[in-house]
């Protein structure tokens, strides 16, 4: 068992999901509640990570902000930053890739909230911003723990942006997708099974979860 990439792994899954949270939040209730012609755009840009091959995702990161590319020039010049084959770097990839898998839970979430709902409440006197944490949030807390959950699987089971992103160095971006691979390539194969199941059974826990919040929703909204 690698317990190096474990830790970068569970790092990082818990970086990505802590910074997506608030804005998987502001922007899932966003896309539930606008009517802005301009939505499916959005919507489809959102989705974009799912169906692209995470090397096309990976290679067009790498060109932007590595340090041969005005970006990646300019954030070393002035902040002496480099993205690239970084723990910074491959959060930054990893928050992209993943705000699909926080926004999409969290928009369900939010669209099953009846309009008439949050109306009673404005016309209790709770503004906006209270009605959102006294009425909305906790009604779509369903769809935050499907958004963390999924969120945090994929991260540790991501392999060719952090691949291309990160590279292996270990300690710092070499993670246990990119550690399963090399432990394969060196035929451990009894070091690749361990570091296998054990993002097996985060990805099983972590479905456990989602169909368990999908299963408590019917019963909140009686």
């Amino acid at each position: 068992m690698d317990w190096q990439a474990a830790r970068v792994s569970f790092v990082l899954a818990l970086c990505t999901a802590a910074l997506l949270l608030p804005l998987g939040l502001w922007l899932a209730r966003w896309l539930a509640t606008t009517a802005w012609r301009g939505r499916p755009v959005v919507e489809a840009l959102l989705m974009l990570p799912l169906l692209l091959p995470p090397t096309v995702v990976g290679f067009y990161l790498l060109s932007t902000l590595g340090q041969g590319s005005p970006v990646g020039a300019w954030l070393a010049r002035s902040f002496n930053l480099r993205l690239v084959f970084s723990f910074e770097g491959l959060l930054l990839a990893s928050l992209l890739v993943n705000l699909p898998f926080m926004v999409q839970p969290l928009q369900r979430a939010f669209a099953a909230i009846p309009v008439s709902l949050r109306e009673a409440a404005w016309v209790c006197g709770l503004s906006p911003w209270r009605a959102f944490w006294k009425i909305e949030l906790p009604l779509v807390w369903p769809g935050l723990l499907a958004g963390v959950a999924l969120t945090m699987a994929h991260t540790l089971g991501e392999f060719g942006v952090v691949l291309m992103v990160g590279g292996s160095i270990a300690g710092e971006t070499r993670t246990l997708s990119i550690a399963i691979y090399d432990r394969v390539q060196a035929f451990d194969l009894a070091g690749a099974h361990v570091m296998a199941l054990v993002l097996v059974l985060c990805s099983l826990a972590a479905l456990v979860l989602v169909f368990a919040a999908g299963r408590a929703r019917p019963l909140q909204e009686r």
